[in-house]
């Protein structure tokens, strides 16, 4: 039986090519996952990656220590190839060839899940605005059921305060009513 490489992570500090024979990889510190990497600075499950369109990209999945790409944090970002790619403090170099595994053209967008945020509005993104409001954009109606707010010129009426009377008709309405 025969397995496709995607590549291979070169540890930095010493030690073994580990092959990339997935296209979907999960990377921490539990047994769980496809690269285990036992260290106690490294999250039970620390990072994700992933190929795409011939490309790896890095996905870090909240760990505590975080994830680096030549030296800087990112948490979503693609990983060219002879890269280093740092999960927590072990460092490693990214090492593939785009066109064997798929691509076609220049390099996809830096961020994995861009199509996914371009696809929603930033209200919907901030987790302001219901799949209902966008379902009414897309019918054509772009305002929110928001309540109006209007600017005249004409004064406003003013409210004049209840008199006596018209609190003591409360009252009755309010004693006649019975909850069981």
């Amino acid at each position: 039986m025969t397995f496709s490489i995607y590549g291979q992570l070169i540890p930095l500090g010493g030690g073994d090519p580990i092959p990339l024979r997935k296209r979907e990889i999960l990377v921490g510190r539990k047994d769980n996952c496809d690269i285990v990497l036992r260290f106690s600075n490294v999250s039970s499950q620390h990072c994700r990656l992933v190929l795409s369109d011939g490309y790896w990209y890095i996905l870090d999945l909240h760990s505590t220590n975080g994830v680096k790409l030549n030296g800087v944090k990112v948490t979503d970002h693609r990983v060219d190839p002879g890269a280093t790619l740092a999960i927590s403090k072990h460092v490693f170099k990214l090492q593939y060839d785009p066109a064997e595994n798929g691509a076609i053209g220049p390099p996809p967008g830096e961020v994995l899940h861009e199509s996914e945020m371009l696809s929603q509005s930033l209200m919907e993104r901030a987790g302001l605005q219901h799949s209902s409001a966008k379902n009414k954009e897309e019918m054509g109606s772009t305002a929110p059921d928001l309540p109006a707010i209007v600017i005249s010129k004409t004064p406003a009426t003013t409210v004049k305060p209840e008199t006596n009377s018209e609190n003591s008709e409360k009252k009755d309405f309010f004693s006649q009513l019975k909850f069981d």
